[in-house]
């Protein structure tokens, strides 16, 4: 099992059904983001919301906090159900459409949550980092279209929308 102290670096071991590997914290948890990436919501925040169908880290929790999981949403029997989804929809692509893409990084088979939840823990990859971040500045474009079609507030408008966005940080629950 990994253990989170504040020394960094600090390397962890991942050992799931997608990968075994490892990699070095070298900043605070949380801390120290590149100024153009402000997410609306912790990794922990979001998996209590509810996110992927329950399923995106069901065998992973030994790499990432254990608070992360106390409340976190997640399916019983490890296939996805929308109804654990924060707004009852599924709003995700399977993973080999990512893959097709090139969406996903090899350090990173999950994508994108992967990768955020990595990069809050305190793990940076340069060249990665920037990619990602520019991936989540450009779901800006959904953010506008809920603002323009929907009532400030009226999260059962373009749920499925919500949701997407949702998985990408940003809370669309405010929106």
């Amino acid at each position: 099992m990994n253990t989170f102290p504040a020394k960094r670096p600090h390397t962890i071991r991942v050992h799931d059904t997608m990968q075994t590997a490892s990699y070095v914290l070298t900043e605070p948890m949380g801390k120290h983001f590149d100024p153009r990436f402000k997410p609306d919501l912790t990794p922990k925040e979001m998996l209590a919301l509810g996110v992927f169908g329950g399923t995106y880290l069901a065998d992973c929790e030994d790499e990432f906090p254990p608070d992360w999981f106390t409340h976190a949403k997640t399916s019983p029997n490890g296939k996805k159900h929308a109804n654990l989804n924060c707004f009852g929809i599924n709003a995700s692509q399977p993973l080999a459409v990512w893959q097709k893409r090139g969406w996903i990084h090899p350090a990173d088979p999950r994508g994108w949550f992967q990768w955020y939840c990595r990069y809050y823990m305190g793990r940076r990859m340069p060249e990665e980092d920037e990619r990602q971040i520019k991936r989540w500045l450009a779901i800006k474009r959904h953010i506008v279209q809920i603002m323009r079609n929907c009532d400030r507030g009226d999260v059962h408008c373009r749920r499925r929308q919500r949701q997407a966005v949702l998985h990408w940080a940003y809370d669309s629950r405010k929106m």
